[in-house]
């Protein structure tokens, strides 16, 4: 079993930048992809970055160029950095992964989410 602890999410005016950062329990390199994902109010959960242990990373077309996701193995974290933000980013960030061990079924773990709010 896996946890998932995110921190980093606040108030940020418009334009603005935050790190979120994610904490797995354990170590992550069964975990590919990790991901953040985002809900705002009355939306679907969406994602909103994604990546590999190999280092290759998917964005939602209006993320690219103000995020970037990273993950360091060895601390068994996810950090996503963002810059220039927008109201339009509001919402609650979870961290996601998907586990994979042999001979079982893989296994998707959730963060409880952080809030990110922009707003002046």
């Amino acid at each position: 079993q896996v946890q998932l602890v995110e921190s980093g999410g606040g108030l940020v005016q418009p334009g603005g930048s935050l790190r979120l950062s994610c904490a797995a329990s354990g170590s992550i390199f069964s975990i590919n992809p990790m991901g953040w994902y985002r809900q705002a109010p009355g939306k679907e959960r969406e994602l909103v970055a994604s990546i590999y242990n190999g280092g290759s990373s998917t964005y939602r077309d209006s993320v690219k160029g103000r995020f970037t996701i990273s993950r360091d193995n060895a601390k068994n974290t996810v950090d996503l950095q963002m810059h220039s933000l927008k109201r339009e980013d509001t919402a609650v960030y979870y961290c996601y992964g998907k586990q994979w061990r042999i001979g079982v079924p893989p296994s998707d773990y959730w963060g409880q989410g952080t809030q990110v709010t922009v707003s002046s």
